[in-house]
């Protein structure tokens, strides 16, 4: 796996994927920026979020259950002093689907947290990462 960061000015920067894929990352304005793009750590919290969403969504769909939505809100807390490091980060899953079972997520996040989602699994081993769900059945709100 290969990724590109170029600067172009400030702290404006391109990055660019191995897969051809680009992102802005730029700075506040009190550090030189102009915020035109994400910041390095929240795209670090993007990165984990997304990693266990997409383990979440495919363990359900592969188990044939009857997802429909998945979004996760990310919180998290940071060290007081350089480097300022995660020291807390929590990923609460909203999932919605017709029916779905709450064991089945229950499941899947776990599954995520503790086999699958490398990037939890790695800032595991150097922030608290919790995770906690709740089920949203879209067909009990067209009642």
């Amino acid at each position: 796996m290969k990724a590109r960061i170029k600067w172009v000015e400030d702290v404006l920067f391109l990055a660019e994927s191995g897969s051809g894929h680009g992102i802005v990352i730029d700075g506040p304005p009190e550090h030189g920026g102009r915020n035109l793009g994400v910041r390095p750590m929240e795209l670090l919290l993007m990165g984990v979020g997304s990693c266990s969403a997409f383990d979440v969504v495919h363990i359900l769909k592969k188990g044939r259950h009857p997802v429909e939505d998945c979004e996760v809100q990310i919180s998290a807390e940071r060290a007081e002093t350089v480097p300022k490091v995660f020291t807390r980060i929590h990923l609460h899953f909203i999932v919605k689907g017709r029916g779905l079972s709450e064991s089945a997520v229950e499941r899947a996040v776990k599954l995520s947290a503790e086999k699958y989602c490398s990037a939890s699994i790695m800032l595991g081993k150097a922030a608290e990462v919790t995770h906690d769900f709740q089920v949203v059945d879209v067909g009990a709100s067209e009642s």
